[in-house]
């Protein structure tokens, strides 16, 4: 999902001409174990090497594209875990949204617009509901576990447009607020280098980050 994302997101006009990069952020990859931050991330203070490398990978976007499925009418347990371990990193940055599943993960979204909005960051409205019914192809049609292919609908692509519009557009408007400021957010100058995960990580869940 995240590759069709990524896909038809590097075709945007904004992306295209240079004006901003998408990356794909993959949990797999982050590693992160069950929260284990002595302290709430409200207040910065990371003891481990991997929740620093988490914040070093989310501090480094302007916005993001969450692709994600829906599990018991809410959002993978994973995601809410990679959530809850930043404050600051996810402040005043917009999010638009993917989803997939059974009903197009339309009440998982619902969910993770609150959570979003607990960290400061900006949830938008628009989204892309992806049914496994209609916008994927199976092997074997009578296995859904079964390898499958993207075969989005042809309104899927145009509303996934309408999500890059709207995060590419508020991520200039929100510019200001996420300007530094004294106690704004965590010091991430004892990060270690994230560069394995910041550069080309892989991650369907999370999704995907605007970055100019």
């Amino acid at each position: 999902m995240a590759d069709w994302v990524v896909t038809l997101g590097r075709s945007h006009p904004v992306v295209a001409a240079g004006g901003a990069r998408l990356d794909i952020v993959d949990l797999a990859d982050a590693g992160l174990p069950l929260l284990d931050e002595p302290a709430p991330a409200l207040f910065g203070t990371y003891r481990n090497a991997h929740t620093r490398r988490w914040s070093h990978t989310i501090a480094s976007f302007d916005g993001f594209v969450v692709v994600t499925p829906e599990y018991n009418h809410s959002i993978p347990a994973a995601l809410k875990n990679a959530v809850d371990y930043l404050y600051a990193e996810w402040a005043h940055k917009p999010v638009g949204f993917v989803g997939y599943g059974l009903t197009g993960a339309v009440r998982a979204v619902e969910h993770l617009r609150l959570v979003m909005t607990e960290v400061k960051a900006v949830p938008l409205g628009s989204q892309v509901t992806l049914s496994v019914f209609d916008d994927l192809t199976h092997a074997d049609p009578t296995d859904p576990t079964s390898p499958a292919t993207m075969t989005a609908r042809g309104h899927q692509a145009a509303a996934l447009a309408g999500v890059l519009d709207d995060v590419l557009g508020m991520y200039r408007a929100l510019a200001a607020l996420r300007a530094p400021r004294d106690g704004a957010s965590p010091d991430l100058s004892s990060c270690e280098d994230p560069t394995s995960q910041a550069q080309e990580p892989d991650h369907s869940e999370s999704g995907v980050g605007d970055r100019s």
